[in-house]
């Protein structure tokens, strides 16, 4: 998916933080809504980055969309577009969309299955719901290269999980450890992802590296993360220090929702448009590379043109991060 914002790495109006609540330590963080562009746009939600904060380890980016009738939106048509220094990620409650990017990969997002893409250098790609989607429903998520492997090789991963049965939950953990599980995925910080369900009234308890912060972001019903209330398109977070996370779901339906983390990630980054860099250069030396068709390779099967980059604003670019 293409980011819109280009006024470095969090946007002015991204004002949705809120103060942990003392007794639990969460606090909340609430969503705005971000048109993907086009006559019929489809719309997304995005709780990070925004000015309380930046990352949750290195998650960077959240994007949280759906239930999308396609039928009356068009669905999603990401022509082929660039990326430096970052991970995305894609994960699916509904719908399928398909994956081309210029290392040649040629694959499917699907339900309950991880595509995991490496930046790195610089990759382009290209996602397009296919035909026989009727709602699209999912979330995409970026996630930050430390500055010693922003330049790593462009890759891409699969990976579909086994199903985690807990007493009142089900977990598929796409990246890191959880519940008993290890995803094959590796990472390049340590990092956290997964799918949590809980059925109606249930309440879990899930052992946690006390050394993370997390990131709650629930999709459907309303959950409380450690007795705190997450509603629906609500990002929770929690930070480091602690060995467990409780998940309640105070509905009379199941709740679903993706449990994100990792250890603080203690670096200053430009986030530009669909470029995660530390200096003004690098985001231009790489807007000027998309521009003039060079390092970011071909996306071969799409039918129409590349995204033309924005114009930089007419101010320099400054990392931001820390200090939280």
């Amino acid at each position: 998916m293409s980011g819109v914002d280009t006024g470095g790495a969090v946007p002015d109006e991204a004002t949705g933080g809120q103060e942990a609540a003392p007794e639990t330590g969460v606090s909340v963080l609430t969503p705005r809504d971000v048109p993907l562009g086009g006559p019929r746009a489809m719309t997304v939600r995005r709780t990070l980055p925004q000015r309380a904060r930046t990352t949750i380890g290195a998650w960077c980016f959240i994007d949280h969309y759906g239930p999308d009738d396609v039928t009356l939106t068009g669905g999603m048509d990401v022509a082929p577009h660039p990326h430096i220094g970052l991970q995305t990620v894609s994960w699916l409650f509904s719908g399928e969309i398909e994956h081309r990017d210029s290392l040649g990969s040629h694959a499917f997002v699907r339900p309950g299955e991880l595509n995991l893409m490496t930046g790195g250098h610089g990759i382009s790609h290209t996602e397009v719901s296919t035909p026989g989607t009727t709602v699209l429903h999912g979330v995409q998520l970026w996630v930050a290269l430390p500055g010693e492997h922003r330049d790593a090789a462009s890759d891409f991963r699969h990976h579909a999980p086994d199903p985690v049965h807990l007493d009142g939950a089900v977990v598929r953990v796409f990246l890191g450890t959880l519940a008993g599980d290890t995803s094959p995925v590796p990472a390049f910080t340590p990092l956290l992802g997964a799918e949590i369900v809980l059925e109606p009234g249930a309440t879990t308890t899930l052992a946690t590296d006390r050394s993370f912060e997390h990131g709650l972001l629930v999709d459907v019903g309303s959950v409380r993360m450690n007795g705190t209330p997450v509603r629906g398109a609500e990002l929770g977070h929690l930070g480091p220090g602690h060995d467990e996370v409780t998940l309640t779901n105070e509905t009379d339906a199941p709740a679903r929702a993706v449990l994100v983390g990792g250890t603080p990630f203690e670096e200053r980054i430009i986030m530009w448009w669909n470029f995660v860099g530390r200096t003004h250069e690098d985001i231009s030396r790489a807007r000027e590379d998309w521009e003039h068709g060079t390092r970011f390779g071909v996306v071969e099967g799409y039918d129409g043109d590349p995204i033309p980059a924005p114009q930089l604003p007419t101010t320099r670019l400054k990392p931001r991060g820390l200090p939280r």
